[in-house]
């Protein structure tokens, strides 16, 4: 499976990045506008936040912001073994930590922004006999949102004492409509392909990667694959080095009919179960 990046200042990028997405489940754009420098300022800070204690004072809320630790983090959908992370949920509204800058914040109005655009290009590329299918345009289901998230992610080095069969992010699908992603620290990212075999993900430096998410599948019934991906642990030197990744999930709002089945919060609330971050 091919995933061409895509020059999001190419006059032809909407269709070829919907297009991407449709064949693959994922989108790579390159010369995007989101500021690296920005992105520097984030990886730094917080990989030096999540090295200290004051990350336990900020322990998340039924609302869902804030840190949480390796101890409580996600189990994959059908995996035993909790993955190898630890990341805090960053909201505007939500408790953010006084140990590090704004810059979250900052990246959390600007990428949301991106997203929103990038939303857009689906809904602008989506047969007509698809969207017919949608409850609403897909720009209307996030407007007014407060649950799009930032995740701030942070993968320890690894020590040999891991857990046999743990790894750093099992298998999944994303719960939200689109994911936006700056290529990380480290590689690692895998996607499984239409032909059961997992594939790399392109993420050199300054690349960003978007994926579909379930509810889009579920609001498109399956036009727009919510395909399965996982990082992978890494070898030799690079297992013993930190990796910090900054996901940004665009959320609808809780009362958005996706299908006959789901609201986007009755979906929320069911994936967070099988995550065993809810009970």
């Amino acid at each position: 499976m091919l995933i061409q990046p895509v020059d999001y200042r190419d006059p032809d990028a909407a269709r070829k990045f919907t297009e991407s997405l449709h064949n693959t489940g994922f989108g790579v754009l390159t010369n995007h506008p989101l500021s690296q420098n920005l992105l520097n300022t984030i990886y730094q800070e917080w990989y030096e936040f999540f090295q200290t204690d004051a990350k336990n004072k900020y322990a998340f809320t039924e609302k869902m912001d804030g840190y949480f630790s390796p101890k409580i983090s996600e189990t994959a959908k059908g995996y035993a073994k909790r993955d190898l992370k630890e990341f805090y949920h960053v909201y505007p509204w939500g408790q953010y930590p006084s140990e590090v800058s704004k810059a979250a914040l900052e990246y959390y109005e600007h990428g949301n922004k991106l997203a929103t655009e990038l939303l857009q290009w689906v809904e602008d590329h989506t047969p007509a006999d698809i969207k017919a299918k949608y409850s609403m345009p897909l720009s209307d289901m996030i407007t007014d949102s407060d649950l799009t998230l930032l995740r701030v992610l942070h993968y320890p080095p690894l020590t040999g004492d891991e857990e046999p069969d743990a790894v750093r992010a099992a298998a999944h699908g994303d719960i939200n409509l689109l994911t936006v992603l700056p290529a990380a620290t480290q590689a690692g990212l895998q996607v499984l392909g239409k032909d059961n075999a997992w594939h790399d993900v392109p993420c050199d430096f300054g690349m960003l990667i978007v994926n579909i998410g379930d509810m889009l599948d579920e609001a498109s019934q399956g036009y727009y694959p919510s395909t399965i991906h996982r990082v992978l642990n890494p070898t030799g030197e690079e297992a013993k080095k930190s990796r910090i990744s900054l996901p940004l999930f665009l959320h609808p709002r809780p009362d958005v009919v996706l299908s006959e089945r789901h609201t986007s919060g009755s979906y929320l609330q069911e994936r967070l179960r099988e995550l065993g971050v809810k009970k």
